[in-house]
């Protein structure tokens, strides 16, 4: 009888002991669902609007009531001054917040922003990095406060930060996930907003003087700075483990390009980035028309690139998505363009083309070939235009060279066109040149085929390097 008895209490122990394990997981899995909720809810939030004084002002509110949190800010970093500026200030004292400016590693913020650190703090004025300079203006106390860096693309470009958990209850660590997820799409978003903002007041900028001539001579500086501006000023090398034939070994990347407007500013760009720890972005494009609207046309097809790119994209992806938003019933301008993606350790290039030149690949062997594939249209020229994503494989000591019709279509005193052949002939003797002294010899080779003619269409070219770090 007692062992009967003994049998239905370890029986009824399991039982309880299931039932409190099965509340737990379905515990866990609520708990899961409400911060995916809740990360869905900040992603509708944040892309809901691409004006950065909207967006800083919607960041603080969702963050304040998703943390349960009194306050939020947002702290942007300014990279020339090496310092932490609030862009945007509410309440009564706004204005004097806005006075106010933090050095790089000063304050909790500041040390967030130098250390790229998340923090949680619970008791905000014993804490050795604190600084009361905001709080002394505002006559805010702070009892506890969580803080993150926005990063994207690898870079700070501020912080984020939650003060008072509301009822008196300190921050979790898990608080300072959920607030560590949020600002991930954050971080993107503001950058974007930034991008965007910075155009507009460049764009605004170009109407702002008085005087037709002033004006003018005004509108071509401005507007070069903002083309030049927007282009990588110098050659990015990027390094990475592969496996070749001799085993285990280094590859590097390197991009490099040249840009010579037909006038004082132009349509042609390009640009190129680290994506992630393996891939590199690369892109050239042709913008219709020359001048300053080309000028302005480059300079938002540039932002939306750079903005909307992202490690999930491919490159038939991003034009697509970039081509949406430039298209405009009323609109004449457009761009060819020629975009890739090269991971550096296997030499996979996945690339998509809107109307462009056909790029060439010099071979490690000295082969010279055009690459094709499969081609769009240019941006802006058809609002539901899909591009497709081709592939083709970069060997260790190939390049790639992207180039505008300003080579090809370069004109002599008889009007003869400089041509592929021509620049085909070029690239094979050149072959072994640094890209330096490559870029250069395409561009001396143009001009010494003109032979003073006067050239109307501005001239770009890319040279994308995949070798060999042994």
């Amino acid at each position: 009888m007692e062992i009967v008895v003994g049998v239905l209490v370890v029986l009824c122990l399991v039982a309880v002991i299931q039932l409190q394990f099965g509340n737990r997981k379905r515990r866990v899995a609520e708990l899961e669902l409400e911060r995916t909720m809740q990360l869905f809810d900040v992603s509708l939030e944040v892309n809901s609007t691409i004006r950065k004084q909207d967006l800083l002002v919607k960041i603080m509110e969702t963050s304040s009531r998703i943390m349960n949190a009194e306050a939020s800010s947002v702290i942007l970093v300014d990279e020339e001054k090496g310092e932490l500026f609030f862009d945007l200030a509410l309440g009564a004292k706004g204005d004097e917040v806005r006075e106010i400016r933090l050095k790089i590693g000063e304050g909790i913020a500041g040390w967030v922003a130098q250390t790229g650190k998340s923090v949680k703090i619970d008791d905000a004025a014993r804490d050795e990095r604190w600084s009361s300079k905001v709080a002394k203006r505002v006559d805010y106390p702070t009892r506890n406060m969580l803080c993150v860096p926005l990063v994207s693309k690898g870079k700070i470009i501020g912080v984020l930060q939650v003060l008072n958990k509301r009822g008196d209850a300190p921050f979790t660590d898990r608080d300072l996930q959920l607030l560590e997820s949020i600002a991930s799409p954050t971080a993107a978003s503001l950058e974007n907003a930034m991008l965007y903002d910075a155009l507009e007041k460049s764009v605004h900028a170009l109407k702002v003087t008085t005087a037709a001539k002033e004006r003018m001579e005004s509108e071509l500086r401005i507007a070069t700075d903002i083309q030049m501006g927007f282009l990588p000023r110098k050659s990015l090398s990027l390094q990475s483990r592969c496996e070749d034939a001799e085993g285990l070994t280094s590859a590097q990347a390197e991009a490099q390009a040249t840009i010579r407007p037909a006038r004082e500013v132009g349509g042609d760009f390009y640009d190129y980035f680290r994506i992630d720890e393996n891939r590199l972005f690369f892109v050239l494009g042709d913008v219709s028309d020359k001048g300053i609207p080309a000028a302005l046309f480059m300079a938002v097809t540039m932002t939306l690139l750079k903005g909307k790119m992202s490690v999930e994209l491919t490159p038939g992806e991003l034009l697509t998505a970039v081509n949406q938003e430039l298209y405009k019933d009323d609109s004449t301008m457009f761009a060819t363009i020629f975009c890739g993606v090269l991971n550096i350790a296997t030499g996979q290039l996945l690339y998509s083309d809107g109307g462009h030149c056909p790029p060439y690949i010099v071979r490690a062997s000295g082969e010279v070939e055009l690459l094709k594939g499969k081609k769009g249209l240019p941006l802006g020229v058809m609002d539901d235009m899909l591009y497709m994503d081709n592939e083709v494989m970069l060997d260790l000591g190939d390049r790639i060279i992207v180039y505008t019709d300003g080579i090809t279509e370069a004109e002599d005193q008889l009007q003869n066109q400089y041509g592929f052949v021509r620049l085909k002939e070029v690239l094979v003797r050149e072959q072994a040149s640094k890209p330096e002294q490559l870029l250069s010899q395409i561009v001396q080779d143009v001009d010494l085929f003109a032979d003073g003619a006067v050239q109307s269409d501005d001239i770009a070219v890319l040279i994308i390097d995949r070798n060999s770090l042994k």
